[in-house]
């Protein structure tokens, strides 16, 4: 292989292991989105859940529920 070669050789490299780092990168980061996604929609429901119950308990007490 001439230098010419082999600095298009490595050149090459270099640029298949940035792209293996960039995707890796947005994998990663599309984890973490999505473990946030699904950490909004549970407190989401958590907090449904007990609004509910706040209201069912306000219900029993002023006898609407009969």
């Amino acid at each position: 292989m001439n230098q010419s070669q082999d600095a298009s050789f490595q050149a090459g490299q270099a640029k298949g292991q940035a792209q293996e780092k960039c995707s890796q990168m947005a994998d990663k980061a599309s984890n973490a989105a999505q473990s946030a996604k699904e950490s909004c929609q549970e407190a989401g429901q958590q907090m449904k859940a007990k609004a509910q119950g706040a209201a069912d308990t306000v219900k029993d007490k002023l006898g609407a529920n009969k």
